[in-house]
């Protein structure tokens, strides 16, 4: 297993960035586990969340569930059995639990005279909601985090009336790897290069101003740039075009774009499947143009494209990082990064100490960089 990431700065590194949290998985979020549209019927699904197999399904009332695969009395994978209403039904012995409360409900092999009471067995069971097309699940480190978990994670929707698409990626490399590379403003005209992008040559000076939010940060609503062709795009539907971009932990960007009356909403998460085994869940959601039937096959295209290529970046990455280097991170363009590892490290020092999240950033920051 890879170790911990490892920061070597331009300049001194703080007490923050050296916390044992660098490189670790973080429980106590919600997490996209599957396509709500992979769920159909009694059907059962695998997935695995930070290293945790699970096993998500439906119930009779359609509700979907979330269990880990594993079975309490000799640990045969759940998703080897099937659904019975509100139960699962294990295939080995017959064990029953509900797919809602994990509760064992029924052992068959029991005698009437048994002293053995089921329902002080329990599987393990993680709350599970959906949200714009994923089904999310809370992954608990403890039972009593299950009984109060917060909100889910929802796409930024201005409108009732838009279209959404769901693209994915898995990339080789740890989740902070894939969080830092998500959020970094200077690959750009290099990993990302296209006619439909950018390109090398138009790589110029840029500021943004990025704020404090209580687990992460946002850059302030601004012209998008000038050099990007997709934004170039936007502008000819005749209005002036905006975007804000926002982190928040444990691994979401989101961008909101405005032209008018009209917007644009991405979602990117980074989500830990295993150590060094992650994968990006985009998904993006449009009121422009949004009557035009072929636009969102036509936007597939493309945004594979840009996933693929960031995809093919990071197999690359993924040969020097099983040497375990430091990470060399510079101001400005890395500073993002910076950020992301002090807040995480922030968090994990919070949970465990029971004392307010210290956020480095004291208010607004200007940043400059290149790309």
């Amino acid at each position: 297993m890879q170790p911990d990431v490892q920061i070597q700065e331009s300049q001194p590194a703080s007490a923050a960035d050296n916390s044992s949290a660098t490189g670790k998985m973080l429980f106590d979020f919600w997490y996209p586990a599957a396509l709500g549209r992979q769920l159909r019927g009694r059907k059962l699904v695998k997935a695995m969340l930070l290293g945790q197999p699970l096993v998500l399904g439906r119930d009779a009332d359609n509700r979907a569930f979330a269990m880990k695969d594993i079975c309490p009395h000799r640990g045969i994978p759940l998703s080897c059995g099937h659904v019975e209403g509100q139960e699962l039904e294990c295939c080995y012995h017959g064990w029953r639990f509900n797919v809602h409360s994990g509760t064992c409900t029924q052992i068959p092999s029991l005698t009437q005279d048994s002293r053995i009471k089921p329902e002080k067995i329990h599987a393990t069971y993680y709350p599970c909601e959906e949200r714009d097309g994923y089904v999310w699940v809370f992954m608990a480190e403890s039972r009593s985090a299950v009984t109060n978990p917060p909100a889910v994670p929802e796409l930024p929707l201005p409108s009732r009336s838009y279209r959404i698409t769901h693209l994915s990626a898995e990339l080789p490399c740890n989740v902070d790897h894939g969080v830092i590379g998500l959020m970094d403003p200077a690959h750009g005209p290099f990993v990302h290069q296209s006619w439909w992008w950018r390109s090398r040559r138009s790589i110029h000076e840029k500021q943004k101003t990025f704020e404090p939010t209580p687990l992460g940060f946002r850059i302030r609503t601004h012209a998008p740039s000038a050099n990007s062709g997709a934004y170039k795009l936007l502008r000819f539907y005749g209005s002036e075009v905006t975007t804000s971009i926002e982190f928040t932990l444990p691994n979401i960007r989101v961008e909101q774009i405005r032209i008018g009356d009209h917007w644009v909403t991405n979602r990117a998460v980074v989500t830990p499947i295993e150590q060094n085994r992650c994968r990006i869940d985009f998904c993006a959601a449009w009121h422009i143009f949004s009557w035009v039937p072929f636009l969102k096959p036509i936007f597939n295209v493309f945004a594979k494209k840009f996933l693929r290529q960031d995809q093919q970046t990071m197999e690359m990455q993924a040969e020097g990082l099983r040497f375990n280097p430091p990470l060399m991170l510079i101001d400005d363009a890395d500073r993002l990064g910076k950020w992301y590892f002090q807040i995480k490290n922030a968090y994990s020092r919070s949970k465990a100490t029971g004392m307010p999240l210290e956020h480095p950033m004291s208010g607004p920051v200007t940043l400059r960089w290149r790309s």
